[in-house]
């Protein structure tokens, strides 16, 4: 599995916080949402169309707003108001923190690919699990293609799906390359993918890596650090949809995505340059050189 050098030197400094009793008061904030939206979890089955995907995209955007946290979006007015009900799409963004989670589904609710220890997380693994999430053990890689078969079979069926393709979260600062696998169920379904660049940063515009979920800290301790920020808004820039066919193998569609997200972000991405044989100019009795 892809792994992240980020660990606790990449936390910028200098962001503000608020005190104890704040702190207190937005897990309590917190927990209350997902309590409220446990209770509403029966009638979520009952209520359909755009009537459920407004109370449960309120849902999520309480649970930011119990953190302290805003969101700033930039573009998506077809993904956002006017996408086609029904038809599917691969929903791919680059991972930070488990805050990624909450903002998509504030976005637009969807289903997600997630690792299978995100089920028994406090606060969030409720929410994963209600929204219907398909669970990759890492642990079982024999099962990955059984996986990638039930997720190319809900984009078939008109599901929005979300998935990291990073693998890991990086601190935002850095990033990681965009594995192939998922982008190879979006083919097999036929339907688009749907690139989402986001981006941390402080009410006076400095970029932060505060709300990454990085190297062995528990998701606790990521918590009660992003519980202790002021200011914090979470920039979402949504990328224009990648058609089918547009690619020609999922390794290309990695690409293309991965270069949406560092367009949007403003970052640039060099791919590996393949070494080549080049012949050199010689005198006629001597032989070429390669390089």
């Amino acid at each position: 599995m892809p792994t992240s050098p980020c660990g606790d030197g990449c936390l910028t400094d200098g962001a503000p916080t608020v005190g104890l009793p704040r702190r207190i008061l937005r897990f309590t904030a917190a927990v209350s949402v997902v309590f409220a939206a446990l209770l509403l979890a029966p009638a979520l089955l009952v209520i359909r169309g755009r009537s459920r995907e407004r109370l449960v995209r309120r849902i999520f955007r309480a649970v930011l707003r119990a953190f302290g946290v805003r969101m700033s979006v930039v573009g998506g007015g077809d993904f956002l108001l006017a996408a086609p009900a029904g038809r599917g799409a691969l929903v791919v963004n680059n991972h930070i923190s488990w805050l990624d989670i909450i903002a998509i589904n504030a976005l637009r609710p969807m289903r997600a690919l997630a690792k299978i220890e995100i089920a028994s997380w406090p606060i969030l693994g409720a929410l994963v699990r209600r929204g219907g999430s398909i669970f990759l053990d890492r642990n079982r890689l024999r099962a990955l293609p059984d996986t990638m078969s039930e997720l190319a079979d809900s984009l078939r069926a008109g599901a929005l799906v979300n998935v990291t393709p990073e693998g890991t979260t990086w601190c935002g600062l850095a990033s990681g390359r965009f594995t192939t696998a998922t982008f190879q169920a979006a083919i097999d379904g036929g339907v688009p993918v749907r690139p989402i660049a986001l981006r941390y940063r402080l009410a006076d515009g400095r970029e932060t890596s505060q709300p990454a979920f990085i190297g062995p800290e528990s998701l606790i301790a990521s918590l009660r650090r992003v519980a202790a920020l002021r200011g914090l808004v979470l920039e979402v820039h949504v990328c224009p949809e990648i058609a089918p066919g547009r690619a020609e193998d999922r390794r290309s569609l990695a690409a293309l995505a991965e270069a949406a997200v560092h367009s949007a972000l403003g970052t640039v991405r060099i791919p590996p340059q393949r070494r080549r044989r080049v012949l050199v100019g010689r005198p006629a009795d001597s032989q070429p050189v390669a390089h």
